[in-house]
């Protein structure tokens, strides 16, 4: 391992949110590791990259993290190198009632936005829990933290990203860990989450929201989250302000009638 060079790992790269993340981390200097299906994009994304900033190393992994087993392979491909920061943003959601749900649209969803994200998320603490300014970032929806109408399952989904991750940050600073975990939770952002929630080949933020962000914004947002110390950035829904914060859900910390043990 080259440990003078340090990479930012970024899934779900090829559009979005993720896209527009890595060239605000490029902008600061960081090396790439940007992980997305589409090679394409990817490719078009670093040479954006490159072109502002030569100098940078850019890697691309072509790879479709709904695969579980592709995870495992990526984290092994992710290990030759010295990972500064690690943002699980791939992801999709689903309008539908649970009734009429596409239970395989479902099962992918549900694959990529919980599974694939505590695979990488446990591989990576297990490794750099005790690394000086490592960091966490798991992208969650203000979703994550209110059930919206039609989108129960995506909600319960980002539900499960929000208190596994203000979990695992309070578990690792009572283990006194250096590795910091913070969750985004972004509101209505136009990006091409629109078009695959809804199954759709178009899709208009002005007629759907009132307000939205642009995925510039929410990288800017992300990075405001990196450079805190708090452990939430989120979107609140009706100011549509973005705010960081302390973990919202409800700890039992340590009383009596707790487990108490730190494996970390």
């Amino acid at each position: 391992m080259n440990k003078k060079q340090k990479y930012t790992v970024i899934t779900g790269s090829s559009s979005g949110i993720g896209y527009e993340t890595a060239k605000v981390f490029a902008k600061r200097g960081k090396n790439l590791i940007i992980v997305a299906r589409s090679k394409e994009n990817l490719e078009k994304l670093k040479e954006e990259i490159l072109q502002e900033s030569p100098s940078l190393d850019v890697i691309i992994k072509c790879v479709d993290l709904s695969v579980i087993s592709n995870v495992h392979k990526l984290y092994e491909e992710l290990k030759p190198y010295c990972i500064e920061t690690l943002v699980n943003n791939a992801g999709f959601g689903n309008y539908s009632s649970v009734a009429n749900q596409n239970l395989e649209k479902v099962e992918t969803m549900l694959r990529l936005n919980i599974e694939a994200l505590v695979v990488l998320s446990s591989l990576f603490v297990h490794d750099y829990k005790n690394i000086d300014n490592t960091q966490l970032i798991n992208i969650s929806s203000s979703g994550g933290y209110i059930i919206v109408p039609n989108a129960v399952t995506y909600c319960a989904s980002k539900f499960f990203v929000s208190i596994f991750t203000e979990g695992l940050a309070r578990e690792l600073k009572a283990c006194n860990a250096k590795l910091q975990a913070k969750v985004l939770a972004p509101a209505a952002t136009k990006t091409n989450f629109g078009k695959i929630a809804n199954n759709v080949q178009k899709y208009d933020y002005e007629k759907s929201f009132a307000t939205y962000h642009t995925s510039k914004q929410m990288a800017d947002f992300l990075l405001k989250l990196y450079d805190s110390n708090k452990v939430l950035g989120i979107v609140n829904r009706e100011s549509f302000e973005f705010e960081l914060s302390s973990p919202l859900f409800n700890y039992s910390g340590n009383p009596k009638n707790n487990q108490n043990s730190c494996t970390l």
